[in-house]
């Protein structure tokens, strides 16, 4: 396991994964329509044997195993052991459902597996290319890949909202690299096509989608969520701020996400890339 990939490890290992615990029934919401576009492009039948990457706490994987039936089989991957507890409560009667603790780069399966799926779980390889190789060889040939990844930075205010946000009442966190495995790794279409034409797929496409997240409740509500996780979350960490200025910090994103609930709805834009491809 490389360095990079031990550090994603230690991180969703450690007390952040708790907090995506309590913000399961939130975040599953607030993700639904990026996960509606994976399946609807996931072509699954009953009787595929499926593989979700980077399962977390089990949405994917659960909605897989609904299409899939009992004659077919689900396999959740995860480096989070606290997700993958809630996961496993979550696929507790079904029997054709499994988790699995470990870096998905290091897979061996038996026998393979006919559709690879995941919801954000993808863009921390340490070496992309790689990992998407020894995925390949978990898949049946003519097996087919159905991924989604954040898009273009400034068109997902998911992220730079709250970022901006936390500058302004925090101040400036260290600068990271975006291409770095992360959030934003496969921001860029080409890139992404050019990772997977090098692990070995084929029949690779990657559709720019605008879509509206679907918060739960109204901006007080994703507020609080943005403080305690992504980077509001990781600022307030840093800085190690005080109750009184994370309060700040949550009525400035309160404030900042009053545009987008409009007319009784409260959408919030994002850009996603949805991926698709084969193993030859």
């Amino acid at each position: 396991m490389s360095q990079e990939n031990r550090d994603q490890v230690e991180f969703w290992s450690s007390h952040v994964g708790q907090k995506w615990v309590r913000r399961q029934t939130s975040l599953d919401a607030l993700m639904q329509p990026v996960l509606d576009g994976i399946l609807a492009r996931a072509d699954l039948h009953s009787g595929h044997r499926v593989l979700d990457i980077g399962c977390g706490s089990g949405a994917a994987s659960l909605a897989a195993a609904e299409a899939v039936g009992d004659a077919g089989a689900v396999l959740g991957v995860d480096v989070s052991p606290p997700l993958l507890n809630l996961a496993r409560e979550r696929a507790a009667d079904l029997p054709h459902v499994n988790f699995h603790h470990g870096d998905a780069t290091e897979l061996d399966l038996d026998p393979p597996y006919h559709r690879l799926i995941s919801r954000f779980g993808v863009m921390f390889f340490s070496n992309p290319a790689a990992s998407f190789a020894q995925l390949a060889r978990q898949m049946h040939p003519g097996a087919k890949l159905s991924f989604a990844a954040w898009g273009q930075i400034p068109e997902n205010p998911f992220f730079t909202l709250p970022a901006r946000a936390a500058r302004e009442t925090l101040g400036a966190m260290p600068k990271s690299d975006p291409d770095a495995p992360g959030p934003f790794a496969f921001r860029d279409p080409e890139r992404i096509e050019q990772v997977l034409h090098d692990a070995g797929w084929k029949e690779i496409t990657c559709e720019v989608v605008a879509l509206n997240l679907t918060p739960v409740g109204g901006p007080d509500d994703l507020a609080d969520q943005m403080c305690d996780i992504g980077p509001a979350g990781g600022a307030i960490t840093h800085f190690d701020a005080t109750e009184a200025q994370i309060a700040d910090l949550r009525q400035a994103i309160a404030d900042a996400l009053q545009p987008f609930a409009q007319n009784d709805t409260f959408h919030l834009p994002a850009q996603i890339n949805f991926v698709t491809a084969t193993k030859p």
